[in-house]
C-alpha cells in the first residue's frame, strides 16, 4: 500500500485519467473529491462490497426456479414452420 500526506486542496494522480484531491480535514474526517472518466465507476468500499454480494446473489438463481424451466426447449424449425401455416 502506498501511504502519502496530503493537505486540503492538494491532490493525488492514479494513472493519466484519475485525480484525487483532499477537500477538506475536519477531526478525523477527510473530505475527497474524485474527477475520473466517467467509463470508471467509483464507490465508496463498503458500497462496492454490496454491489458484489448483490450480483453474486442474482448469479444463483434458486435451484427450484431452474427446475420450474425444465422441458422447456428453443422450437424446431419444423415446429415454427407448422405453426406459421395454421
Amino acid at each position: 500500500m502506498l501511504v502519502l500526506t496530503r493537505r486540503a486542496n492538494q491532490s493525488i494522480m492514479i494513472g493519466h485519467e484519475i485525480v484525487v484531491t483532499v477537500l477538506e480535514v475536519r477531526g478525523d474526517q477527510v473530505r475527497l473529491g474524485i474527477k475520473a472518466p466517467r467509463s470508471i465507476d467509483v464507490h465508496r468500499e463498503e458500497i462496492f462490497a454490496q454491489l458484489q454480494q448483490a450480483n453474486r446473489d442474482a448469479a444463483q438463481a434458486p435451484k427450484q426456479q431452474l427446475e420450474s424451466l425444465e422441458g422447456f426447449t428453443k422450437p424446431s424449425d419444423g415446429d415454427t414452420e407448422a405453426h406459421k401455416n395454421s
